[in-house]
């Protein structure tokens, strides 16, 4: 049994007919995109509406700042809107995190889903207002790289309060780093350039006693090692209890060192347990799962398991 952690905020887990509001707080995106992930919520009875600002578009940026931002906090005050669905990633959240209505936040907390860049937002909500989330999929939905496997496990993080089990998968690239052991602790993290990136800001959180979730898409091996390095050098990971590592996509370049290699070395010395092989980040076949709440990570039986981010 896991115990939790009082502090935390478990927003309720969503129902069929909860509104839930599409926005994108990073980079733009597209009608086309984000209908088949308003199919998929709508078969799962909830009624999924784009923000004002979701498809808007200013270069890099899903629309300006004050448009992002807006959407954001429309979210969060709107007691209608009962989950908020980010699109996709892409870059952009961290300029827009220090404009959320945090008290809002804590006043009526609601299920935030995203990944990539939305790790900085979902950082911020944890420093803001102890705001448990789901990092997933967005609502950009591709078939093709998020199967039906992917849509039972965003469907089960959001709208069922069961602990969520991820098991590691020998095809996964990252599979063989590994470092025997057992951990428990909050799991956080999400993509580890938002984490690297979030260094002496007030959003990166203190990692003492924490399973630590680090996945990453198209940066190569010794990008990866600076970013590990700097964090700990930075003493951002002394104390953590584990690390669970998911997929590393599009991670090579043209040297001999690979992302196992980078991975395995920079983790490996760590003193803590450490599982490769999660089916979580960018990759074919991406899974859901809590973070700002409780997890066990195996190497035993080669699972982490989380509890739930609803209540």
């Amino acid at each position: 049994m896991i115990s939790e952690d009082p502090t935390v905020v478990r927003p309720p887990a969503l129902r069929p007919g909860d509104t839930v509001l599409l926005v994108s707080p990073s980079g733009p995106t597209s009608p086309e995109r984000v209908a088949r992930g308003m199919e998929l919520l709508t078969g799962w009875g909830l009624r999924p509406v784009p923000a004002p600002n979701a498809y808007a578009r200013q270069g890099y940026l899903a629309g300006t700042d004050e448009l992002r931002a807006a959407d954001l906090n429309a979210a969060f005050a709107d007691p209608q809107v009962r989950g908020v669905i980010c699109t996709r990633g892409g870059y952009g959240a961290q300029r827009v995190v220090d404009a959320i209505d945090m008290a809002a936040v804590r006043r009526d907390p609601k299920v935030v889903a995203g990944f990539s860049d939305i790790t900085a937002l979902q950082f911020a909500l944890w420093r803001g207002a102890r705001l448990a989330g789901v990092h997933g999929p967005g609502a950009a939905w591709r078939d093709e790289r998020t199967p039906l496997r992917s849509a039972e496990s965003l469907h089960a993080a959001l709208m069922t309060t069961e602990p969520v089990t991820v098991t590691a998968v020998d095809g996964e690239e990252t599979y063989p780093v590994r470092v025997p052991g057992r951990a428990t602790g909050t799991l956080l993290g999400g993509n580890l350039c938002m984490i690297a990136a979030s260094i002496g800001t007030p959003d990166l959180p203190d990692l003492t006693g924490a399973v630590l979730l680090i996945e990453d898409v198209q940066e190569p091996p010794y990008k990866v090692d600076r970013m590990l390095t700097h964090l700990r050098r930075a003493g951002a990971l002394d104390g953590l209890a584990g690390v669970a590592v998911g997929q590393f996509t599009d991670c090579a370049d043209g040297w001999d060192t690979t992302i196992v290699d980078v991975l395995g070395e920079r983790l490996g010395g760590l003193g803590v347990p450490v599982l490769g092989g999660l089916p979580i980040g960018h990759g074919p076949g991406q899974l859901s799962v809590p973070v700002g709440t409780q997890a066990t990570l195996d190497t035993g039986t080669a699972t982490l398991t989380v509890s739930p981010a609803v209540a």
